[in-house]
């Protein structure tokens, strides 16, 4: 069920402190942890605490939640210092888009340039 934890979710696993990850910041809605392949000097995903599968089924479900998710990866943009050279808040939804784990997921990426239209 949306919003429930799911047991096979590395993400909601992460949340419960089941997977260790670094985490850079946390509020009562959101976790913001280092990615463990990084893209650029800074990749850090924001995900919200309670399990949707993806961004749009997150946005539907509960707007509130996901405007917490956008706040905090801008949050994080400004604790790495990268709100100031410029970063990328990336939301990959479904498969061919290169989502991997199923749990909806903001990646903030900084510290380097980046080229348009993305690859």
């Amino acid at each position: 069920m949306a919003g429930e934890p799911q047991s096979d979710c590395l993400f909601c696993k992460i949340v419960v402190g089941e997977v260790p990850a670094t985490i850079v910041r946390e509020t009562d809605t959101t976790v913001a942890f280092r990615d463990i392949n990084p893209q650029a000097p800074t990749h850090v995903l924001v995900i919200p605490k309670a399990h949707h599968r993806d961004a749009a089924a997150l946005a539907a479900a509960d707007p509130v939640l996901a405007a917490d998710v956008l706040r905090e990866a801008g949050e994080v943009a400004a604790q790495e210092k990268t709100d100031t050279t410029g970063y990328r808040i990336i939301f990959n939804t479904g498969t061919g888009a290169g989502q991997t784990v199923f749990h909806a997921h903001a990646h903030v990426l900084g510290g380097r340039g980046f080229e348009w239209p993305p690859g």
